[in-house]
């Protein structure tokens, strides 16, 4: 139960934390990129990497792990994750699993997002 309420919390910092600053950042270049998104995923990563990195070196907690990895940084932006995991793929020598995994997270998920616009159209707009 305190694992749950862990990420629930670490979940919470994150997500008003993405909002902010994605706002915070799209609200100071009026450009029509989303560079809001951008900053974030992107920051989501370097600190995944630096965050992983501590967890590596020191005996982290499990519960202080899934508060920040699980919690706050999976709410922050799930980019991350998915940067973290392409790379140890890499890493671990599973080139094509590594390009199998960036190319479903995002050829596949671009297309799951036009399907689901579809069926919505489909079904729902008459």
């Amino acid at each position: 139960m305190l694992q749950l309420i862990l990420i629930g919390f670490g979940g919470a910092i994150g997500a008003l934390s993405r909002y902010t600053l994605s706002n915070l950042i799209s609200k100071s270049f009026q450009t029509n990129f989303p560079l809001g998104t951008l900053g974030v995923n992107l920051l989501g990563c370097f600190l995944i990497g630096i965050a992983w990195q501590f967890s590596e070196h020191y005996s982290i907690e499990k519960n202080v792990r899934l508060f920040f990895f699980v919690g706050l940084l999976g709410a922050f932006t799930t980019f991350s994750t998915f940067g973290l995991e392409s790379l140890h793929l890499f890493k671990d020598g599973y080139m094509k699993e590594a390009l199998l995994n960036i190319f479903l997270n995002n050829i596949l998920g671009i297309v799951l997002v036009l399907a689901g616009i579809n069926i919505y159209k489909i079904f729902f707009i008459k």
